[in-house]
């Protein structure tokens, strides 16, 4: 082993042995309990397909009975955790801004009646053209992407949506509070590039841009192709009479007459998809209306300019017909190398669905059946402290592959594969849980001595002070049976 690859060895080790020693410290009931469910999530052979069966892993040490216990009532200091998380490498684009993604999936829970919070899902797949609302908590949650095609992602952040909530108004906060925090570890400076924020078309990209307008980000999203938008004012004439306007004029994204001649173009060779053209057009911007989110701003709304970018494939890798792709940027004036670099930035935007996948597949994110959505909560940290530990010992891995499995070069290791040798890096690093206490049965009352406290009933309603009680008969008014013969 070469002296520079022993220090990144050692490097890579010490980083995670601080995470998971800050990962403990964010524990604040139940500590050992759930650092050992997190390590036997990370050891266990297989998919985990059920929390009982996560206390048959070596790694953890307690019954069932504690590993449910832990999960219900054990509290986790998620601001602290929110903090170790920012504080980890992060990847970075190639001009070295971090590209962040953001996105909602759920954890559906059709047959939990009991179950506070839940909302209308709505779920894609279960049919031909069929979106089918099912109830469940949805979790909106944040990631930073890596510059190639991987299948690994930073998670940042997770938040769970709760009725009632405005999922442009929530999610700008939670952006904010992780840039704040980003700042505050040092993530990003004075002079760096503005961070990018990559959302899909579910979101309102000109309604983010505005409320995050102070910050140093930028929005990229898609739009729908129906959508019309404005173009800037021309400029006002002398001697022109009347109201100035606030709009231009129309750009309808399915009338290629009213596009014009475009800004900017590109053309690029790519093996997945052939021939990428791009094509963008400066200062686009939607006419608001005070309607939906916008209902609640007073006055006259702003005018949200941004660059609107339109992507054309040859081919996609499944054989399907491939459509144009719209795109729009809060950033104005897009240079052809800007171009380039925002549709790459928003096709590593899907990078975040491999890590769904692996959070509900393999690390069994939705599997229990958690009734309180505190719990759920609670499970959902872990999965992402886990995660977190799977990509801080990828230096350290070695390709466990299965027979059938093609070999990998050690920097293109899955997360799969990865946590197949978890279990021989673990040793190696710092584990602050304490064993557990021996459960035999305790020596009992002494001898001689009565117990005089009252057992408390929570499940019978109990009188009220004030309440009379009834009066309890006499020895002399009992009647007795009379004796016959």
């Amino acid at each position: 082993m070469s002296l520079l690859h022993h220090d990144d060895h050692q490097e890579a080790l010490t980083e995670l042995s601080r995470f998971r020693g800050e990962f403990y410290s964010c524990l604040t009931a139940r500590s050992d309990g759930l650092f050992e469910l997190a390590d036997a999530v990370l050891c266990g052979d297989g998919p985990v397909r059920s929390l009982a069966e996560l206390s048959l892993v070596g790694e953890h040490r307690r019954g069932h009975g504690g590993l449910y216990a832990a999960v219900a009532h054990g509290r986790l200091d998620t601001s602290r955790l929110r903090l170790a998380l920012a504080a980890v490498p992060l990847p970075r684009a190639a001009d070295g801004r971090l590209v962040l993604a953001v996105d909602i999936t759920c954890w559906l829970r059709p047959d939990a009646h009991t179950s506070p919070e839940r909302i209308l899902c709505h779920t894609y797949g279960r049919g031909k053209d069929q979106h089918i609302p099912v109830p469940g908590w949805p979790y909106s949650i944040i990631c930073a992407l890596e510059p190639g095609r991987s299948s690994w992602t930073a998670p940042l952040d997770a938040l769970r949506l709760t009725p009632g909530d405005d999922t442009a108004t929530v999610t700008a906060q939670q952006l904010r509070e992780l840039i704040e925090r980003l700042i505050t570890v040092g993530q990003w400076r004075a002079g760096d590039p503005d961070v990018l924020i990559v959302a899909d078309a579910g979101y309102d990209a000109p309604r983010l841009a505005h409320l995050l307008r102070d910050l140093p980000v930028q929005v990229l999203a898609r739009m729908r192709s129906d959508r019309v938008l404005r173009r800037a004012v021309p400029p006002r004439q002398p001697h022109t009479m009347g109201r100035p306007p606030r709009h231009g004029g129309e750009f309808v994204f399915g009338q290629a007459d009213t596009w014009g001649t475009p800004d900017s173009e590109t053309v690029t060779d790519t093996r997945l998809y052939g021939t990428a053209t791009a094509r963008s057009w400066n200062r686009l911007h939607p006419k608001l209306t005070h309607r939906s989110s916008w209902a609640a701003e007073n006055g006259t709304l702003p005018v949200v300019e941004g660059t609107v970018v339109r992507l054309e494939i040859d081919r996609l890798p499944s054989g399907a017909t491939p459509k144009p792709v719209w795109l729009w940027w809060s950033g104005t004036d897009a240079s052809p190398a800007d171009v380039d670099r925002l549709w790459q930035a928003y096709l590593r935007r899907f990078d975040i669905e491999h890590t769904f996948r692996l959070f509900k597949q393999t690390l069994g994110w939705t599997r229990p059946k958690i009734r309180t959505p505190q719990a759920a909560d609670r499970w959902t940290w872990l999965i992402l402290a886990a995660y977190t530990q799977l990509r801080l010992a990828r230096p350290l891995a070695a390709d466990l592959r299965r027979p059938w499995e093609k070999p990998a070069p050690a920097d293109r290791l899955t997360p799969a594969r990865v946590r197949r040798d978890f279990r021989h890096i673990r040793p190696a690093t710092a584990c602050p849980a304490r064993a557990p206490k021996p459960s035999r049965p305790g020596p009992g009352r002494p001898p001689g001595r009565k117990n005089t406290q009252s057992t408390p009933r929570h499940d019978v309603h109990t009188a009220r002070k004030t309440d009379t009680p009834k009066a309890k008969p006499t020895k002399s008014t009992i009647p007795r049976p009379r004796r016959t013969g």
